[in-house]
């Protein structure tokens, strides 16, 4: 839910809030309107998804789009509509703009052509080719925005999963969280240009910080 009020979105079925949350919680399935319980329910269902994905994906899994919408669809399909199915209004975050909503399906399918199948199975042992590979999937999934919320969440839950193909440890996205979040966000937008180096130096850290700590 934290990524709902930060968007600016049209009045339809997507983009409409919870009456009485003062349009802070989008409208859902359990009639929840206090954005702190939301965040929770949200983090304890990725953390379920979390854990059935990781039993789900072998090391030889080629990632795909349906793939892709059937992690948002198990994580959120609870508690929204929409979970699962591709955005049918535009969004923007601080003046930048997300893909076209009537481009997400064509996108996607390039997506999958191209990132999802030069880099899945993951199966590098070099943690900078590593970082390389997650960081154009990252980019390009997180540009499209394929859908109303969970987007970033969706693409680091698939970082992770690759990153065990690769016989990595489980991700740590803690180096992200607050200190190098700018950087992040112009990581994301470097990749409008296909520049993933950004963003592929970010992983090289969150893969070195996280093998850093199973170590300790």
């Amino acid at each position: 839910m934290s990524e709902i009020n930060r968007y600016d979105v049209s009045e339809r079925v997507e983009g409409q809030f919870e009456p009485g949350s003062n349009g802070l919680v989008a409208k859902n399935r359990l009639g929840i309107v206090s954005a702190e319980e939301m965040d929770r329910i949200e983090a304890s269902a990725l953390v379920r998804v979390t854990e059935e994905a990781v039993h789900s994906f072998d090391a030889e899994h080629s990632f795909t789009i349906v793939d892709v919408r059937a992690l948002h669809r198990s994580w959120l399909g609870e508690i929204y509509d929409w979970a699962g199915e591709y955005r049918q209004v535009n969004v923007g975050k601080g003046g930048f703009l997300f893909a076209a909503a009537d481009r997400i399906p064509a996108l996607m399918d390039e997506f999958e052509a191209g990132p999802l199948r030069r880099h899945t199975p993951c199966k590098s042992n070099e943690n900078l080719k590593i970082a390389s590979a997650l960081a154009e999937i990252h980019v390009e999934l997180v540009l499209i925005h394929p859908f109303r919320d969970g987007n970033g969440r969706v693409a680091r839950l698939l970082s992770v999963l690759m990153a065990l193909q690769a016989g990595l440890p489980f991700l740590d996205f803690d180096v992200i969280a607050d200190t190098r979040k700018a950087e992040y966000f112009a990581a994301v937008r470097a990749g409008m240009n296909r520049d993933y180096a950004p963003m592929s130096a970010l992983f090289a850290a969150i893969i070195q910080m996280t093998i850093d700590r199973v170590s300790e």
